[in-house]
Formats: C-alpha cells, structure tokens, sequence
C-alpha cells in the first residue's frame, strides 16, 4: 500500500492468509493496520486488520475508534443497568426491556449533569437505586448524599446508612 501522510500510521500492508485451512476458508487479501491511536487519554499502538482495502488507513483506524467508542457506551449500559438477565423471553419484550434501560441511562446522564454530579455514573445508579421505592426529591437526595456539589471527603456520614428523618 502506499505510504500514509498520517503520522500515526505507522504501516499499512497486503496480507495473505497461507495456512492451508485458513486460505481455503478466506482466500482474499487483507488489510494490516498499525496505527497509534487514543484510549483513555493515552496514545496506544494497535493493529487493525480489514479486507477494506479502498479506504485510506486513516478512515480505517478513525472508524474502528468511533466502534469501540459505541462498543464502550454498550458495555457499560449492559454492567450498570443489569441487562444480562431480561424479564420477557418474546423479542419484543427484550425491545423494550433495552429501550427503558437506554431511557433510565440517559435520564440518569441527564440528572448527573444538572445536579453537577462529581462522582462515576455507577455511583448515581447505586444511590437512585437505593431510593428507588420511595418518593424523593432525586435532587434532595443526591445533595444528602453529600456528592452534589459536595466532595469525596464527606461520602461516609453515619446518617447517611439508615435515613432515619427521612422516613
């Protein structure tokens, strides 16, 4: 291929599979991408492999990022709001199961960022969760909590446990 003007290219080659199980199974060629590349704020080598081989290796790289971002945004939706398990076994039952999930996700991103909340989206979920069967003011209780415009310093107050005057 020829040599990419992208600084974070650092090679793009025509590869062959020539085992004899694995050529018969794919006998086109493919793409060899090792690029350096952002994760988590830190610039990583990686290597990508694509039978794309119209796209210039820059595209290839920018579009895997923009993949693992959404396969990241995914991951963390299934751990955070428990969608291993669903409730319905009919397809659309599943449906709507992750779209209430995505609501609550978002709706929840949404009350962090009102209420200028400081600590991980794991956190909040826990706290909401905790509170879930009763009626509250969510922006009262996150500053009970002691996390909206709060510090880490003050996350642990022995009335926090129980909620004594709140019930």
């Amino acid at each position: 291929m020829p040599k990419s003007k992208n600084p974070r290219i650092l090679s793009d080659e025509l590869v062959e599979l020539t085992v004899f199980y694995s050529h018969r199974a794919y006998p086109e060629s493919m793409r060899r991408i090792v690029a350096r590349v952002q994760v988590d704020g830190k610039e990583v080598e990686m290597v990508f492999i694509t039978n794309n081989l119209e796209w210039s290796a820059g595209t290839i790289t920018d579009l895997y990022r923009c993949r693992w971002q959404i396969e990241v945004f995914f991951k963390q939706i299934k751990q955070t709001l428990q969608l291993s398990d669903f409730l319905g076994q009919s397809a659309n039952a599943v449906r709507w199961q992750v779209w209430m999930a995505l609501l609550v996700y978002v709706l929840l991103r949404f009350v962090g960022w009102i209420n200028s909340w400081a600590h991980s989206f794991t956190r909040l979920f826990a706290v909401v969760r905790c509170g879930l069967w009763q009626k509250w003011n969510l922006e009262s209780l996150l500053k009970l909590y002691g996390t909206a415009n709060g510090s880490f310093r003050y996350l642990g107050q022995p009335e926090q446990a129980y909620l004594p005057h709140l019930l």
